[in-house]
């Protein structure tokens, strides 16, 4: 009787226990967000079809001269896209807003909010054609001048991305961790990594990702290939895509897992002129961003 006392109690002690063995998190993988610029012009009827054919569930509206989707929900009204968004069983995650810049941002933080967005990306400010001290100087400014900004994004649950850009403040290596040394306990205010605009050598990239870690509010997946200032033919316009071109796209991915990186990745290139679909039609855009995402989902697995 004792013997089987006891080995009923270790059965409920094996039993008790078994939730935490089997409570193994999912593995990691990238969050996938659609740039609606990838579709140029297109209106929103046709390109909300196309988002979870590629792989996400969420989209990113972008302003003219990339896309006329930002100016489409205000001419449609706000409350008609929140309604287009629970049709197709999407999310929306926010806007890029170059023209804006980073410090007229109010109203446009008052409409991502609206409609359940987490993020705006938008470019630095400030002189960048100076000496590395100075441009250090000038990256700590350009902080302090964001911090209302950042504060009223931050009381609204989103996030002002700054993204890497050329010929801006944030543009070189050095500028971005020093952005990101700034802004590390201030919230509201984050990067938008774009490996593009960078030199494309895969350790930089990597270590640059892990020295953003958390403030990381976007990530592209953008490599420089043969650039897009120029027209070309398609087949080489087309290595800014990962798999196409010559970035070996592993290392920044593992950098990525490192990091814990949950938050959007966009596949992502722009095409020349701007405003144009990435491919003719939406059904071969949306091809070829499975076919990109296919290509980064390989590395992981």
């Amino acid at each position: 009787m004792t013997s089987r006392r006891r080995f009923l109690q270790s059965l409920s002690a094996l039993v008790a226990a078994a939730p935490a063995f089997a409570a193994e998190p999912p593995p990691w993988k990238l969050n996938y967000m659609l740039a609606s610029s990838m579709y140029g012009s297109l209106p929103l009827a046709e390109i909300l079809p196309e988002v979870k054919k590629t792989g996400a569930t969420s989209i990113e509206l972008w302003p003219k001269k990339h896309g006329t989707q930002r100016e489409e929900i205000d001419t449609i009204g706000h409350d008609k896209f929140a309604a287009m968004l629970k049709d197709h069983g999407l999310t929306f995650g926010g806007t890029t807003r170059y023209d804006l810049g980073p410090f007229r941002l109010t109203e446009e933080i008052g409409i991502v909010k609206k409609l359940g967005g987490t993020f705006i990306v938008t470019g630095g400010a400030g002189d960048y054609k100076v000496s590395p001290e100075q441009l250090k100087l000038n990256v700590k400014a350009f902080v302090e001048k964001m911090k209302p900004q950042a504060a009223l994004a931050a009381e609204n649950g989103l996030t002002l991305g700054i993204e890497n850009h050329v010929n801006n403040l944030i543009d070189t290596p050095d500028s971005l961790r020093w952005l990101a040394d700034e802004v590390r306990a201030i919230p509201g205010i984050g990067i938008a990594l774009a490996p593009y605009h960078l030199p494309q050598e895969e350790k930089l990239l990597s270590d640059l990702i892990r020295h953003i870690d958390q403030k990381m509010t976007l990530f592209y997946a953008w490599e420089f290939g043969q650039g897009c200032f120029k027209a070309m033919p398609k087949e080489d316009e087309l290595q800014q895509m990962p798999g196409r071109g010559k970035l070996d796209w592993k290392p920044l991915l593992q950098a990525l897992k490192a990091i814990k990186f949950t938050g959007p990745t966009e596949i992502f290139m722009h095409p020349t002129p701007r405003g144009i679909p990435i491919l003719p039609t939406a059904a071969e855009t949306t091809a070829e961003i499975v076919r990109a995402k296919q290509h980064l989902d390989g590395l992981l697995s």
